[in-house]
């Protein structure tokens, strides 16, 4: 019997701080598996798909169960790259602490913002565990010092190194029990005397952490006032309390690859992280009343179908039981890819529930299938960021090909997808090249299709800058009725983003009345590609004289008739290219403003202005009209420029005329596809 309900961590941190490496720590220690895989050679439990193991980095989250001291634990391993930041995001959503992972190094701090961000905006408690510390270059307290810089929580200290007298590190002291361990590679730590040296040290970082948690805690307070030393399990309580209620963030050392620190990190987790239906209330979802759990990742499986993974926050589960009017049809715990079938799930268990086809990212699936009431919503998807256009090699595969891709988007929520109305392509979505060329790949490999992607194109526009007037006429006698149309119409520009107009000014009935329609949808079908190649717009198009013929004739007489004067007068008109222009705004440390602005500036954007974040400390929001055709692999250039953190957000605002260089070479392109 365990002496807690299951408990989940999730593992979050920038690419390479070794997420993947601690979630193999974690299982050898606890016994899950008998010995460590590695990246290297694609043998870990993580980054069991084959796009990850190729690429020797986590794509979609990883999820492995296994028990500590009569506890039952499962870590969800999430992806280090901001490109896979929705899986990391879902995973969250339904974890009762995160462990936060990363390097001992300076620079790279800045990675965490947004991951801090997150975690506080949604009262996730988190903990920070710096790896690698056997290879560590610089101290702990600058280290800590660049992570306090990025995190709105206070980082208290736990432990404090022991260093061999140099720069190797041989162990820790723990800051609330005072007691010292020596590390042994492979092994559960010796405890060893505090040496000498470092006592003092060690008295100066636990009255820190003292002081931190005073802060949240009158009577602490006054215990440190008045210079009373508070009881060990008294320092525990109020650290339980101030994790569970995001106060503050303990920080703790160690080498996932030499398991150091490993065992320390889960002791920690077994006393301090909060119950599941501590969690479960905090989304608002109260103790009593029907089972509830909530599906925070989707898999399609080539052979067992759907699998909803799902985190029950009240009550249980069993195989063939009812939930959203769909019957469960297998529940599976999972370790990597392997599942594991059980009869049935219980409170704070994350399971797998087969072939619910109706169930979907997010959703809280109950047996009534109604949602509890108060329940948090659910975070919205991640906004797409970039784009690959993408079709089938064979046209015979297109509809294959859309059902595909919405598989793929119901297992990442951050992929989208649209059948673009003007350029007529389907285009992919998604938040980085990375995370396309990785949802191809899956594509082809899931669901055998043969794929190809290329840069989608720019909706160009073209419009006037003058006007004319032009006659046309379709005469054509081919035996028996012929065909006859005679139209004068006045071409004119109107304002930008006016859009089209046609006005009748036909008196005397030059041309009846039943074919005056036809003769706007003539112009109409010409504007759809006028001289330049591309859609006409703000154009206005007035039909003032005309001829007919009593038996010739006709509405498609006319309608030809029509298109021939929009395709002799236009050219006339000094037609001009439109690029669309959108309003972006860019998201970065105040640091980097001006590597922004820079960006801006050599995309051919124009800066409207920028101001302090909300909501952000230390980070600058800056407004810029760019152009669409330079947006497209904008975000690869600014993540470079940002340490990886930046981001933008989009919106069409206006058309603007391109001419010169640039625009001779859009149209250059546009009339050899058109010729192709």
């Amino acid at each position: 019997m365990t002496e807690h309900a299951p408990r989940v961590a999730a593992l979050v941190g920038p690419y390479t701080s070794g997420k993947t490496t601690l979630l193999e720590s974690l299982l050898y220690v606890t016994g899950a598996i008998p010995r460590k895989g590695t990246i290297r050679d694609g043998t870990t439990v993580g980054d069991s798909a084959p796009e990850a193991r190729a690429r020797q980095m986590s794509s979609e989250v990883n999820i492995a169960t296994t028990g500590f001291l009569g506890d039952k634990w499962t870590f969800l391993d999430c992806p280090g790259s901001i490109e896979f930041a929705q899986e990391c995001h879902n995973a969250l959503m339904v974890a009762d602490i995160a462990v936060i992972v990363c390097e001992p190094v300076v620079e790279r701090a800045m990675a965490l913002a947004p991951l801090f961000k997150f975690l506080d905006e949604h009262r996730i408690p988190h903990l920070l565990f710096i790896n690698k510390m056997d290879s560590a270059a610089q101290r702990v307290r600058e280290v800590l010092a660049a992570l306090q810089h990025v995190s709105d929580r206070p980082l208290v200290l736990r432990q404090v190194p022991l260093r061999n007298g140099g720069e190797i590190i041989t162990g820790y002291v723990d800051l609330v029990s005072e007691r010292a361990y020596a590390y042994r590679a492979g092994q559960a730590s010796d405890l060893v005397a505090i040496p000498e040296g470092e006592k003092a040290r060690e008295q100066q970082s636990r009255q820190e952490l003292l002081e931190t948690l005073a802060d949240f805690d009158d009577s602490l307070l006054e215990q440190l006032l008045e210079d009373v030393v508070p009881d060990k399990g008294e320092i525990y309580k109020h650290l339980t309390r101030s994790i569970r209620d995001d106060k503050l963030v303990p920080v703790f050392l160690g080498a996932a690859e030499r398991d150091h620190g490993v065992r320390r990190l889960l002791k920690a987790l077994r006393h301090e992280a909060p119950e599941p239906q501590a969690t479960a209330e905090r989304y608002g979802i109260a103790p009593e009343g029907e089972a509830v759990a909530r599906v925070f990742k989707t898999y399609h499986m080539p052979h067992s179908g759907k699998l909803s993974v799902a985190r029950v926050w009240r009550g249980g589960f069993a195989d063939g039981e009812m939930a959203q009017g769909e019957r469960i049809s297998g529940i599976f715990t999972l370790l990597g890819h392997a599942a594991t079938k059980q009869a049935k799930a219980g409170l704070g268990e994350v399971v797998a529930f087969g072939r619910m086809e109706k169930a979907r990212t997010g959703q809280l699936l109950t047996p009534s299938g109604k949602e509890p009431e108060g329940a948090a919503p659910w975070p919205q998807p991640l906004k797409p960021l970039f784009a690959m256009a993408v079709q089938a090699e064979n046209r015979q595969d297109e509809v294959k090909l859309t059902a595909a891709i919405q598989k793929l988007a119901e297992e990442d929520p951050s992929l989208s997808f649209e059948q673009h109305g003007e350029t007529h392509e389907l285009l992919l979505w998604g938040q980085g090249e990375m995370h396309l060329l990785i949802a191809i790949e899956r594509l082809k490999e899931k669901n055998k299709l043969q794929v190809k992607a290329h840069r989608p194109q720019i909706p160009y526009k073209e419009t006037i800058r003058r006007g004319t007037t032009q006659h046309a006429r379709h005469k054509k006698q081919s035996g028996g009725h012929g065909q006859f149309g005679d139209v004068k119409v006045e071409i004119k520009p109107l304002p930008r983003g006016a859009g089209f107009e046609f006005i009748d000014k036909i008196v005397g009935g030059a041309v009846p009345r039943q074919f005056i329609p036809s003769v706007e949808q003539g112009v109409r079908d010409y504007l759809q590609r006028g001289p330049l190649g591309f859609e006409v717009v703000d154009v206005s198009v007035t039909l003032f004289d005309g001829q007919y013929h009593s038996v010739d004739s006709s509405d498609m007489a006319f309608r030809t008739a029509a298109r021939l004067a929009m395709s002799e007068g236009m050219p006339k008109c000094d037609p001009v290219l439109l690029e669309p222009i959108l309003e972006v705004k860019l998201s970065a440390p105040s640091e980097f403003t001006s590597n922004v602005q820079r960006l801006i500036t050599g995309r051919r954007g124009q800066i409207l202005g920028f101001s302090a974040k909300e909501g952000w400390k230390g980070w600058d929001e800056t407004t810029a009209y760019i152009p669409q055709s330079e947006i497209r692999d904008m975000i690869i250039e600014l993540r470079s420029l940002t340490y990886g953190v930046g981001t933008f957000a989009w919106r069409f605002d206006h058309l603007q005329e391109l001419i010169g260089r640039e625009a001779d070479h859009v149209v250059q392109a546009r009339q050899s596809a058109l010729h192709a």
